[in-house]
């Protein structure tokens, strides 16, 4: 348990059993959920709004397809660590690892609605010169690592910790549905990207969802 920055309530870091658990069943599970970082004694968190699974070596579009290697050690490791790597070498995208040890699958987090250090947040933003409304400072992948300050340093740290973490305050974002995978060439057809519908912080034209609400299609997994 965690006192909340304003010290009025108590919330829970998500167990490692959360995440020790099918991925697309995490996945749904993490929308609603807070994603917290405490970098310098100073914290900064957002309700994740939008995630997509990538399950597995037969899995074209997950960094286990070719199998274990030096990079993706971290998917085949225990559930509830992070997996961070830099996406064309510019961008830090954060994962989160499910299911048991030695099967290789995590969550992307695609977009956050930030919930502290807004402040914070813009500043981090405007020191690459991109301007945005509250919205869109955690909208896409390699926007919130920005806003977040998460870098390479976290890959591999234990989300049970006290570094970076994911908590359940109780929110209820509303609605979810499920769509594919966004910025992949490869298993596009699988829909393992889900979002909080109609959400301003999620990708899509003017940064919400289109109107079509697809179904997990569970029978690929």
């Amino acid at each position: 348990m965690r006192t909340q920055p304003d010290g009025s309530n108590r919330v829970a870091i998500l167990p490692r059993g959360f995440y020790d658990r099918p991925t697309l069943d995490v996945t749904s599970d993490l929308l609603g959920k807070v994603l917290v970082h405490c970098r310098r004694g100073v914290l900064t968190s957002g309700m994740i709004v939008e995630a997509e699974a990538y399950i597995g070596e037969a899995d074209a579009a997950c960094h286990a397809a070719p199998g274990p290697t030096r990079r993706n050690e971290p998917l085949y490791g225990p559930p509830g660590h992070a997996y961070v790597y830099l996406n064309y070498g510019i961008h830090a995208l954060v994962n989160v690892v499910t299911e048991a040890k030695g099967s290789p699958a995590a969550v992307l987090i695609r977009a956050l609605d930030p919930v502290d250090g807004v402040e914070l947040m813009q500043r981090r933003r405007r020191q690459l010169k991109q301007r945005s409304d509250v919205h869109g400072l955690c909208r896409g992948p390699g926007n919130l690592t920005v806003a977040m300050g998460i870098t390479l340093a976290e890959n591999r740290v234990d989300l049970t910790g006290d570094r970076l973490f994911i908590e359940d305050r109780g929110f209820h974002p509303g609605p979810i549905a499920w769509g594919p995978r966004i910025g992949i060439r490869v298993a596009t057809d699988r829909a393992w990207r889900a979002h909080v519908v109609g959400h301003p912080a999620v990708s899509g034209r003017n940064g919400a969802t289109r109107a079509a609400t697809f179904r997990a299609r569970r029978n690929i997994y």
